[in-house]
């Protein structure tokens, strides 16, 4: 990637080159989450939600209830708890009753659930690691600033669609 400072450009011309821009962003990830899902699928029988379940599920190793699960991965309630049921049918997930709140469960994985997840995260982050292989470190370093630019307009945004 070049460091040389891009040439202004009128506004209009701007703004179509930042919905271009926009638009393969958009294709990329995209085409990077198809493939995982693929491989996901055709690799290791299992869904690329149902991965997302378990992953927020390993970084919250006291568990976390429907409603929290379904706020992290931004879904409904009701796909969360079938994932999570699937999962707990698998023995790779568990409800365990809040104390306190008779109505309340949180979710946990399992030892086999860990296990399961930790394997799979390791393909996960092996797949990503080919898909971008054509990225050096610097490149890599220089992506991330500039999408931190792009944070600022979109994290106020966010936080007001996010439920409290």
């Amino acid at each position: 990637m070049s460091s040389a400072k891009p040439e202004t450009l009128p506004a209009e011309a701007s703004s179509k080159a930042r919905l271009r821009l926009w638009l393969k962003l958009l294709k990329t990830s995209g085409g990077i989450e198809a493939a995982l899902r693929r491989r996901l699928r055709d690799r290791h029988n299992t869904t690329l939600p149902r991965f997302d379940v378990m992953s927020a599920l390993s970084r919250n190793p006291d568990g976390l209830k429907m409603s929290q699960l379904s706020q992290f991965l931004r879904v409904s309630n009701g796909n969360v708890t079938g994932i999570v049921d699937r999962l707990t049918e698998d023995g790779l997930a568990l409800r365990v009753a809040v104390p306190g709140d008779r109505r309340a469960q949180v979710a946990r994985l399992t030892p086999a659930g860990e296990a399961e997840f930790a394997r799979l995260a390791g393909e996960h982050e092996a797949w990503i690691n080919e898909m971008m292989a054509g990225l050096g470190a610097d490149d890599i370093h220089e992506m991330s600033a500039l999408l931190d630019h792009i944070q600022p307009a979109t994290s106020s945004e966010t936080s007001k669609d996010t439920p409290t």
